[in-house]
């Protein structure tokens, strides 16, 4: 079967706004002019600490998409250092974790910025991703809800979700997440592609091949070569039919 990945990109916006006053000279306006200089250098220092916050999370995003997960968790780290509450560090943190398949280091940090933000979808759909590899299926499933209600037309948590139930053999509601994330996106390859899992899971070699056949159409070489080899496809494998749709 095939997962659906989320990466977060920043939105880390600094806005200044800067005044200037003419200027009487009582010793009032002069109070008052201090402090409002006292102010605009409070204001550049909290810019560049949150540019540099900024700087590090844009680093630790490049490590990512480079996989170098161990450089990326350290650039998020002083991302972090810097600015705590940012859910955007602490959910691709958690993604650099997920790659390195520590598992649970990801969840803490998942849950770290559900914490701060609790309806970043990302978040809860990631931590999906998380649960599912530690083989928690019902956990998964519920984070995957989660993130479906904040966002429902999400199709990739729809495609996740229905993953978790197959794994819990529940296979009626799999197809069904599979089916509502086809209704928001009607060429959607993986979820035909799992479809056709979970009816071979059943011995239902009619709908195995049926949607296997609609994910082949949308991308022929990827699902030929995936379903030679996918467990999944075990007990339909030596038909007739099945071979031939592999040919």
């Amino acid at each position: 079967m095939v997962f659906r990945r989320y990466l977060v990109a920043s939105n880390l916006i600094v806005f200044l706004a800067f005044g200037c006053s003419g200027g009487a000279n009582s010793s009032t306006q002069n109070t008052k002019q201090v402090v409002q200089e006292s102010n605009v250098t409070q204001l550049f220092i909290e810019a560049k600490v949150t540019q540099k916050a900024e700087d590090f999370f844009h680093q630790g995003n490049n490590l990512l998409d480079g996989q170098r997960y161990e450089d990326a968790i350290k650039a998020y780290d002083k991302a972090i250092a810097i600015k705590a509450e940012s859910p955007e560090a602490w959910i691709n943190r958690g993604i650099g974790l997920t790659s390195l398949q520590r598992y649970k280091d990801a969840l803490a940090s998942y849950d770290t910025a559900i914490a701060i933000k609790p309806d970043k979808y990302e978040a809860w759909y990631n931590r999906g991703i998380a649960l599912t590899s530690l083989q928690r299926y019902k956990d998964a499933i519920a984070s995957y809800d989660k993130a479906i209600a904040i966002q429902p037309d999400k199709y990739e948590a729809l495609i996740n979700r229905g993953i978790a139930l197959t794994k819990l053999h529940r296979y009626k509601d799999a197809i069904a997440s599979y089916d509502r994330a086809i209704a928001i996106k009607q060429d959607l390859h993986q979820a035909y592609y799992n479809k056709a899992c979970s009816y071979a899971l059943q011995s239902n070699l009619e709908l195995a091949i049926k949607n296997l056949d609609k994910a082949i159409q949308l991308v022929p070489e990827k699902y030929k070569k995936l379903a030679k080899t996918d467990p999944d496809f075990n007990k339909v494998r030596s038909k007739k039919q099945f071979q031939e749709l592999l040919q």
